[in-house]
């Protein structure tokens, strides 16, 4: 069951890049949590996907000297739903359809990616944790910067289209 989730249903077992497999999967599962229940259900279903994931990480990685092997890609999960975090917000808040702004989307998973895969600041100093909180440390991080930069999108392009 642990290795199943944490590689959220075998989608990390992908070859190449199980952490961009990963991410690519988090989507239509985002999809899903924003339609059953807004901004407040994607925000919880973040905060156990991160607790399962430390949990499942710990369980994978115990006495192994590889504490963040590719396949466990829960962490992009988190990590990918909190870039999406101003989308989901946004779709509530107008009253949108949640794949109406797809250019949030897009936004979100470019810059989830680049700051996984770059490890700026505080992101690589999570993934130094080598440890299950550091692994999904890191891909938190990388979530609120592309969040960040993704509300920063929104409002420069709606700048004077209010």
């Amino acid at each position: 069951m642990t290795r199943l989730l944490a590689t959220f249903f075998g989608v990390g077992l992908l070859k190449p890049a199980p952490g961009t497999w990963g991410s690519l999967a988090a989507l239509p599962a985002f999809w899903i949590v924003h339609v059953l229940g807004g901004f407040p259900l994607v925000v919880v279903a973040t905060l156990i996907v991160f607790a399962v994931g430390v949990w499942v990480t710990r369980a994978e990685t115990a006495g192994k000297e590889d504490h963040d092997p590719s396949e466990i890609v829960i962490d992009e999960v988190a990590g990918q739903w909190i870039a999406l975090w101003p989308v989901s917000l946004g779709a509530q808040m107008a009253g949108a359809d949640v794949l109406a702004l797809y250019p949030g989307w897009i936004a979100a998973f470019v810059f989830f990616r680049l700051f996984d895969i770059w490890k700026p600041g505080p992101v690589g100093w999570a993934d130094r944790r080598h440890d299950a909180i550091g692994v999904m440390l890191d891909d938190v991080i990388a979530g609120v910067l592309a969040a960040v930069c993704v509300g920063a999108l929104a409002a420069i392009a709606h700048m004077g289209f209010a």
